[in-house]
């Protein structure tokens, strides 16, 4: 068979990074087969301002600027060099940012963004026989590079493509006969292959049906039995509705080590969550209660008035409001009321920034992660691989509310889970979907 000739022969593209697909993932350069990899020097210039600080995107900026740096030893950046961990690619920085269609006076301002799309359109001038692609998690970068004829894509390692179909992690069956339900209740189980499941999932949740009774039940692997589930109330919060019910289960489930709670505000993620971890809090040394801060106007919280607590305080106030729900639940004598706070005062529960959290070990802790769709899939995979022994994680949030400009329903770490995790017995997850919060509550969600 004849070699192709050169002319023939498939073509690398060159795709181009900007700074956010970089925040977004250090290890991006290595993610494009045998392409090559380039990046301009204004995104350099923009890591630079972005290695100090303890957020995730300041963990991410230090690793990449590692990375450069060992990959770079004694050659220069200019020239291509090749990337050991790709299949053949290469990178190099761009050092020309000029060409003779200037997006600077195209859009009428010499910011970071236009330089970076003229050092992409340097590249496709100068390699006018390759396909020069820009990646960016900046929507309205790409939006730009397309209207100067300059192709531009999202960055996809990570992405979730059927987001319709991410894992709900519950069945309803209907139809079912009276002999069926009965026997659930009766003997607290059924064969998978009685409701007509071939294949059962682990940890995966039923609603069970016919016209007169229902049932909730579970799978569980090890008996290799849907077992029936029972409404129980945690440190007296009493789940309101089915997906509440099997929310709480997986909880309070031993044998579940990982568990994701997705729904809208107002279906009792986060409280479910925190009632379930006090309802076992003398099964693990500490619970965490973290969430992400996402600092308006991209500003840290070092720049906020106050010392540290007094500066996280606003973040973490809807964790509190959670911890004081349950405290209401008791009489002001009662001591079910006063563990809550002695448990805050000596730090057996600690409310956190999830930043803080970066370095410490994590063994032995109820680990509640809220807010979780506003983290990268590399920091939710960072969060897990610090477990230890007898660690739980509690992942909960919404993927529609995403709060940072580079992550979307189909990007986010939340999704990314869901979606990569699904099916492991380790592991239960739930879609929550009736609000429970209150009838306007509702009303908002449903109609604006």
């Amino acid at each position: 068979m004849p070699l192709k000739t050169a002319s023939k022969a498939k073509k690398k593209k060159i795709f181009v990074l900007d700074t956010s697909v970089i925040l977004y993932n250090h290890n991006a350069i290595n993610s494009f087969d045998d392409n090559d990899v380039a990046i301009p020097i204004t995104v350099l210039e923009e890591l630079d301002n972005f290695k100090k600080g303890n957020d995730n995107i300041n963990f991410e900026a230090r690793e990449f600027i590692r990375i450069i740096d060992k990959l770079s030893d004694k050659r220069t950046l200019s020239r291509w060099i090749a990337l050991p961990k790709s299949k053949g690619g290469k990178f190099k920085v761009i050092m020309n940012e000029n060409s003779e269609l200037d997006a600077r006076i195209v859009f009428g301002d010499n910011k970071a963004d236009h330089r970076i799309l003229n050092a992409a359109i340097s590249l496709s001038v100068e390699f006018k026989d390759r396909k020069v692609i820009l990646v960016s998690k900046d929507v309205n970068l790409r939006l730009k590079a397309k209207a100067l004829n300059l192709s531009a894509e999202d960055f996809l390692t990570g992405k979730v493509k059927d987001l319709e179909g991410l894992y709900t992690g519950k069945t309803t069956i209907e139809g079912l006969s009276s002999k069926v339900i009965d026997g659930i209740y009766q003997n607290g189980w059924c064969d998978p292959k009685e409701i007509g499941i071939d294949h059962p999932i682990a940890n995966h949740y039923y609603i069970l049906k016919n016209t007169k009774n229902s049932a909730l039940g579970f799978y569980n692997q090890n008996s290799n039995r849907i077992e029936r589930i029972d409404k129980r109330p945690a440190y007296r919060i009493m789940p309101r509705n089915a997906e509440q019910v099997f929310a709480l289960h997986a909880i309070m489930n031993p044998e579940i080590k990982l568990v994701t709670l997705q729904g809208v505000a107002g279906t009792g993620k986060t409280l479910l969550a925190l009632a379930g971890a006090m309802e076992q809090r003398r099964d693990f040394k500490q619970i965490y209660l973290a969430r992400p801060i996402i600092p308006l106007s991209n500003k840290e919280i070092g720049f906020l008035p106050g010392d540290i607590k007094e500066k996280i305080g606003p973040y973490m106030e809807p964790l509190y409001d959670n911890l004081k729900f349950i405290q209401s639940q008791y009489g002001e004598k009662d001591k079910e009321a006063k563990v809550v706070s002695d448990s805050l005062a000596n730090e057996k529960l600690v409310v956190t920034p999830l930043a803080y959290i970066r370095g410490r070990s994590i063994s032995n802790v109820f680990f509640i992660v809220d807010e979780a769709q506003n983290l990268t899939p590399h920091e939710v995979k960072t969060i897990i691989t610090r477990a230890g022994e007898n660690t739980k994680i509690v992942f909960t949030g919404d993927i529609y509310q995403i709060d940072t400009p580079y992550l979307d329903a189909q990007s986010n770490g939340l999704s990314y889970l869901i979606d990569k995790i699904k099916h492991h017995p380790l592991y239960a997850h739930v879609r929550l979907e009736k609000g429970e919060r209150s009838e306007l509550a509702n009303l908002a969600n449903d109609l604006l």
